[in-house]
């Protein structure tokens, strides 16, 4: 059934049972990167800066007389740059009419004796599921958020997604619809290198297909010839050790190599309320109405930290 906008008797029915969904509710990025909780960073101003970059010469062999040298080099300044992402908004409404609320032990479907209604209480129901949405879409966003910066009122800021990011630090290996292969991955590792890279703790986030290719790149027969399978979670590599991540909310023809160390989720408290709180709103009729807002940004270090696989072959 589909989902529905404000909550009545008749179109949010209680069933008896548990509760599952098919939906992912996973979210191991955020989770890696410190979740909704409010423990990554704040900022005042949804313009907030991802770092600062400073960069030298090429190195060169120095040739300096004992002559030359009584006279000072030319003075070398070191230029900065400010690279930056920015917040947006997340908001949900939870609208539940009075009738629904005092329906509470009208169950519908099949009514066998002695069953409950899996759900004491609506409201907080909803406002649960709610935040899953946020955090699913925080999940997406931070993973293949489009950058977009307001303008005016009318202009939406979108936070850029680390997909986005390691396309602008220049480590990205096309692969161009071919499967997965170690040397794909060797090159990206090599380019995240040559940029830079810190390799403090790479995680590797692909979806379910690109992470059966990685077992099988790197799969080995297990010893025990009576236990077949593989399911490669870590990755050694010349340069560092590469953790391997499902993430439902990756793209299927995509992997992306990340430096968690360097990334942190941004709160814009609202000032008094806090960041991804509940508040009632006014009320227009019967309903039980109130909204989740939340403003959150993706903090991800140097663009050149992080490095992505593209064009993959999906089937």
């Amino acid at each position: 059934m589909p989902n529905v906008a404000a909550g009545t008797i008749w179109n949010l029915p209680n069933y008896a049972g548990l509760l599952f969904t098919a939906s992912p509710l996973r979210t191991p990025f955020l989770s890696m990167i410190g979740g909704l909780s409010g423990g990554g960073l704040q900022t005042e101003n949804f313009e907030f800066p991802t770092d600062s970059e400073y960069a030298h010469n090429a190195a060169s062999q120095p040739s300096i007389t004992e002559t030359a040298s009584l006279t000072a080099p030319t003075a070398i300044s070191y230029v900065r740059t400010q690279n930056k992402n920015v917040t947006q908004i997340f908001q949900e409404q939870v609208s539940i009419s009075y009738v629904k609320m005092s329906n509470q032990g009208r169950m519908s479907s099949i009514n066998t004796a002695g069953a409950n209604n899996p759900v004491v209480s609506e409201k907080d129901w909803q406002i649960a599921k709610a935040m899953e949405k946020i955090a699913r879409d925080a999940e997406y966003s931070f993973i293949n958020g489009v950058y977009q910066i307001a303008t005016n009122a009318a202009v939406a800021n979108q936070t850029r997604g680390i997909l986005a990011a390691a396309v602008v630090g220049g480590s990205t290996v096309a692969a161009g619809a071919a499967t997965l292969t170690k040397a794909m991955i060797d090159s990206v590792l090599l380019a995240m290198a040559g940029a830079g890279a810190l390799f403090k703790n790479i995680v590797l986030f692909c979806n379910g297909f690109q992470k059966q290719q990685v077992s099988n790149v790197y799969g080995f027969a297990p010893m025990d010839r009576n236990i077949g399978g593989l399911n490669v979670k870590q990755i050694e590599t010349d340069f560092c050790q590469v953790a391997v991540q499902y993430d439902p909310f990756m793209p299927t023809d995509t992997i992306v190599f990340v430096d968690v160390a360097l990334c942190a989720p941004v709160f814009q408290p609202v000032p008094g309320k806090g960041n991804f709180f509940y508040e009632a709103l006014s009320k227009s009729g019967a309903a039980e109405a109130g909204q989740v807002f939340g403003q959150l940004g993706l903090a991800y270090g140097p663009a050149w930290a992080h490095g992505s696989i593209t064009g993959l072959a999906t089937s």
